[in-house]
């Protein structure tokens, strides 16, 4: 199974943790955000419930008390807040028309505080009371600390100078009826009761609005940030794609190529050099190896042309039928073989450096196989020899060079052949290009053999190649010819028993 790529990688993984860091911020948020709301709602309920406790209120007090409600907690409107009024002997004294019956029911206040009782400890007077002469009224008596008259709504305890009355506020709680929930405060003082309810439809409503824009604006932080990243990771990516593109680049004619490190961030610019360094060593030693087979079959043929000249003047001077003539002959088919390798070699040479040259002309495919057929069976008239063949295939190419081609694959397959075999021959055109394939019968090829079948020198499995002539030069040599005109040889994937070529050249 093939990874993904590490530039999707990246993207990912940086998707991943800002994702998890969104969720958790955004989660942290939405909850800080509902606690500083309810805080709110708390601290105007426990502001109230104070407020209204310091002292007796007539009943009407509570009916207009209820209309300022909404204003005073922040409400939207009369619905959204209930208020339940108990005396001292926990009768109701006012409720709300928008307190539930089943709310009532949860409503638990606080244990109320026992009245603190006034107890005047006044010091003596500082001197005796006169007695008014005889026939005169005595003055009325002065009016003593904590006996002050007080409004009739006012208690005692609230006298100037004196505490407030004890008051007990509770936790405020969350209670839920059937289709609502309400936050809910109490009090006790020693003369009332006060609870105060606020429907909390209004503060989740705003909780679900906050949450319904971080469930839209998360997912679309984080597709930004992927896209950033993605881009990122291109940008940091691309002095590995050039080198990428320099290494596809790379062929005979194209070892001079180097990756630029003027613009290349420094964790880069040492890697980028070592592969400049790399291409520098690789061109001088392909120049090198190159150069050195050109010139050592170049410097070949002269030698093996005057060898040959002077075999041939001897062999005409020798007597006929002679063991001299024999050897004579001999010697000048192996000066043939190995003038025939040393073109090779030439060629190969040429082609590893990219300066083979074509003298192209219009070649008639059909033409040349049907002569190289008619050699088959002069050669080997023993084989099944079958052709499929379009008429007046023609491309442009090298027609001497396209001959030898044509002549190994054939010649191959005669040698390479079991006795009493076959040979098939089908050519055509297909998306404008020309392809031959040639099959013949066979031993089977191994798979480790099928890699290097186009290797030089490479004879495969001697137990297929022993009785059978050969350098191992001509399926290589073909297939760079193929190159060169810009076309393909390839080995087919062929039943069990038989062995197919396939050219394919441009039309």
């Amino acid at each position: 199974m093939n990874r993904p790529s590490f530039r999707l990688r990246i993207a990912l993984l940086s998707s991943l943790l800002a994702g998890s860091a969104l969720v958790g911020f955004g989660i942290f948020s939405w909850w800080l955000i509902y606690q500083t709301k309810l805080k709110r709602v708390d601290d105007s309920i426990k502001t109230q419930l104070l407020r209204e406790s310091d002292r007796p209120r007539p009943i009407e007090h509570w009916q207009s008390y209820t209309d300022s409600l909404p204003v005073t907690l922040g409400t939207n409107t009369l619905a959204d807040q209930a208020l339940l009024i108990k005396n001292a002997a926990g009768e109701i004294v006012y409720q709300s028309a928008t307190w539930k019956i089943d709310l009532t029911h949860i409503v638990i206040f606080p244990p109320l505080p026992l009245p603190v009782q006034r107890q005047a400890n006044l010091p003596p007077p500082p001197f005796p009371p006169q007695q008014p002469p005889p026939g005169q009224r005595p003055p009325p008596p002065l009016e003593q600390p904590g006996e002050l008259d007080l409004p009739p709504n006012r208690p005692p305890g609230d006298a100037i100078g004196m505490p407030p009355p004890p008051r007990q506020v509770s936790d405020l709680v969350t209670r839920s009826t059937q289709t609502e929930t309400w936050r809910l405060g109490t009090v006790s003082a020693p003369y009332v009761r006060i609870a105060i309810a606020v429907n909390l439809h209004s503060l989740y409503s705003e909780m679900e609005a906050i949450r319904n824009a971080f469930l839209v604006a998360i997912p679309l932080v984080l597709v930004l940030i992927a896209i950033g990243a993605w881009w990122l990771s291109g940008t940091a990516l691309q002095p590995i794609r050039e080198v990428t593109a320099t290494l596809r680049q790379v062929t005979a004619k194209g070892l001079d190529q180097r990756v630029s490190i003027n613009k290349t961030d420094s964790e880069f610019a040492e890697l980028l050099q070592v592969f400049n360094q790399m291409m520098e060593r690789l061109e001088r030693s392909f120049t090198q190896a190159s150069r050195f087979s050109a010139d050592a079959a170049h410097e070949l043929k002269t030698p093996l042309a005057i060898l040959q000249g002077e075999l041939e003047r001897t062999l005409q001077a020798a007597q006929p039928g002679s063991t001299l003539q024999q050897r004579l002959s001999n010697l000048l088919d192996e000066v043939h073989h190995l003038g025939a390798i040393v073109r090779k070699l030439l060629l190969l040479s040429l082609a590893d450096a990219g300066q083979m040259r074509l003298h192209t002309t219009e070649v008639d495919v059909s033409k040349l196989l049907v002569d190289l057929v008619d050699d088959i069976d002069m050669l080997a008239p023993d084989l099944d020899v079958q052709v499929q063949m379009q008429p007046a295939l023609k491309v442009t190419g090298d027609q001497a060079l396209l001959t030898q081609v044509l002549q190994n694959l054939i010649s191959n397959a005669t040698k390479y052949n079991l006795p009493s075999g076959w040979i098939r021959i089908e050519a055509g055109q297909r998306h404008q290009r020309v392809f031959i394939t040639i099959s013949n019968a066979s031993k089977e090829i191994a798979a480790s053999e099928r890699s290097r079948i186009f290797d030089r020198f490479h004879r495969g499995d001697p137990a297929r190649t022993q009785h059978v002539e050969g350098l191992g030069l001509g399926l290589s040599l073909s297939r760079e010819i193929a190159y060169a005109h810009g076309g393909n040889l390839t080995l087919d994937h062929s039943p069990r028993g038989a062995t197919a070529f396939t050219l394919t050249l441009p039309i």
